[in-house]
């Protein structure tokens, strides 16, 4: 289960906090359509337990469009990196195709 709570000073931070899988994708997704164009976002992961793939890849696209991931898990920086690895691969062969 996933909890988020929301703050604002400046910047909109999301507390993620428990467990976040696949279907709260969407929500956050949801969450992030409200917020002004152009305002700072940062995700705090510092409470982020678990997470599947499909959120890393989530989570990976999030920070390559500018949302700060704040207190990643260190295991979480580490799979996000090397979905970041796998995705600039994935493209170079797309492109030498």
């Amino acid at each position: 289960m996933l909890r988020i709570e929301r703050s604002a000073n400046g910047q909109v931070v999301f507390t993620l906090i428990g467990r976040m899988q696949t279907e709260d994708i969407e929500q956050v997704q949801q969450l992030l359509v409200v917020e002004t164009p152009g305002q700072p976002v940062m995700f705090d992961l510092r409470d982020v337990t678990l997470v599947k793939q499909d959120v890393v890849t989530f989570l990976a696209d999030c920070e390559a469009k500018g949302i700060k991931l704040e207190s990643c898990p260190l295991h979480i920086r580490n799979w996000i990196n090397q979905e970041k690895r796998e995705d600039k691969r994935r493209q170079r062969q797309k492109r030498d195709a």
